[in-house]
């Protein structure tokens, strides 16, 4: 987009043909086969895969991160994530394995950083905080909302949902080889660098335009791509962008993210087109439940958005997911809600923990990569 910050062009970014098409990307770990701990192999790998529309480099060069292209379904993203997990294992022919998880469980929190200009521009201005940030690995999900006001309205009411995905993906409770207390520790690393977290709702277009071309005038934000909250309007893809969950290692769980992400879209669309108003929650409501969300996964409690009252956290998200199961089935979402609520049940934090008491964290690892490759 040649202005990134132009009111027209924004709005014109968010006029598509298609509507609520869904796609992700999976930031995965890059293990040396010995010991499990990180190795910076992405630059070789990236270049053995030779291709730029599946695959990218991250900030970190122990991080491969692989993309599936514009889908219908979450089911369409999973099988094109699994085709590109395949891809990138064979390519690694035994000499790195794959890890889907929020951080790696024992590396020192000082991630190398790429070469690349913009890579090293940004550690010139954050220091620890771009060190500590590129260990957090994450799942990104971009639904296409058609019609600009619309995909505004969703935008402000999606960020409300952010917390329960937190909740759901949290796999990542060790730190530096230590317990960190947490159901995962990718929220404190990615909250090192600024504009993470909750960012704000937008009741207008031309508050959105203001913010960006602040940001931009002033020179403190000249990038929107640098706005790395959990819940974005993406003006480079026209996408609202989910960039909450923890990365995850096993594709069911994948797909029953995306898919949720995706279904909560097309039931706020519903919900607009209809003539309903979307609730729009402030920040600090939404934070207090990421906070919950990363310190006690689904076994802890949030403040229940309908009701302002806390709640254990496993009734919230199942209130959502019941919520969902109508535009789910519109969308063939069906199976993704049925695995979140299996995802719902079980405590994959206490998991990581009792394979790390009983067998080492190397094990752990060990065990991540072969759930991560078998596709």
């Amino acid at each position: 987009m040649e202005n990134e910050s132009d009111g027209e062009a924004l709005r014109a970014a968010f006029d598509h043909r298609v509507d609520l098409t869904v796609a992700a990307e999976e930031e995965l770990l890059l293990l040396d086969p010995r010991t499990f701990d990180l190795t910076p192999a992405a630059p070789g790998l990236f270049l053995d895969l030779d291709d730029p529309e599946g695959y990218r480099q991250e900030i970190s060069p122990a991080q491969l991160e692989i993309v599936s292209g514009v889908c219908t379904s979450s089911a369409e993203v999973r099988s094109q994530l699994a085709e590109r997990r395949r891809r990138a294992v064979a390519a690694a022919r035994g000499d790195l394995r794959l890890a889907g998880v929020g951080a790696h469980p024992f590396a020192l929190p000082w991630s190398e950083i790429g070469t690349a200009p913009r890579y090293t521009a940004l550690l010139a201005e954050h220091q620890l905080g771009v060190r500590l940030g590129a260990l957090a690995a994450g799942l990104h999900v971009h639904v296409a909302v058609r019609g600009p006001d619309r995909a505004l309205a969703v935008h402000n009411a999606l960020r409300t949902v952010v917390p329960a995905l937190v909740a759901l993906s949290a796999n990542a409770p060790y730190i530096a080889g230590i317990d960190s207390g947490l159901a995962t520790v990718r929220c404190t690393l990615a909250d090192a660098l600024p504009r993470h977290g909750t960012g704000p709702a937008f009741p207008t277009w031309d508050d959105f335009e203001r913010a960006l071309r602040w940001g931009r005038d002033t020179g403190a934000v000249p990038d929107p791509s640098r706005l790395w909250w959990d819940c974005r309007l993406n003006v480079r893809t026209g996408t609202i962008e989910v960039r909450a969950p923890d990365a995850q290692a096993q594709l069911d769980d994948v797909q029953a993210l995306v898919g949720v992400v995706h279904a909560a879209v097309a039931d706020l669309c519903e919900r607009h087109d209809a003539g309903e108003p979307l609730p729009v929650q402030d920040v600090m409501p939404i934070e207090e439940n990421r906070w919950r969300a990363a310190r006690y996964g689904v076994e802890g409690e949030m403040v229940d958005p309908q009701t302002d009252r806390l709640r254990p956290t496993r009734e919230v998200i199942g209130a959502l997911l019941d919520r969902l199961e109508t535009a789910a089935n519109r969308r063939g979402e069906d199976a993704a809600i049925g695995r979140a609520r299996v995802m719902l049940e079980r405590d994959a934090p206490g998991e990581h923990r009792a394979v790390g008491e009983s067998r080492g964290l190397p094990a752990l690892c060990r065990m991540l990569a072969d759930r991560t490759e078998a596709v």
